[in-house]
């Protein structure tokens, strides 16, 4: 599979993202695996907690779309 040379993705993270799809489309899950990726974005979710406040996008896009039509 040829790659976009162009990505701002850290090497070790699109390898650690093509092992979960690989993963994913064999149908394997890992509790260990899924238990680290849970406390990961826990941890990401109260990085962005605490330095931008409750991030409330969700009713904004959907008035959007919904006055979109």
């Amino acid at each position: 599979m040829e790659t976009n040379h162009l990505t701002t993705l850290p090497p070790e993270l699109m390898a650690e993202l093509q092992e979960a799809a690989d993963r994913a489309a064999r149908g394997v899950r890992d509790p260990a695996i899924m238990r680290q990726a849970c406390e990961s974005m826990d941890r990401l979710r109260e990085e962005i907690r605490k330095k931008n406040g409750i991030l409330d996008i969700g009713v904004p896009a959907i008035r959007e779309l919904r006055d979109g039509e």
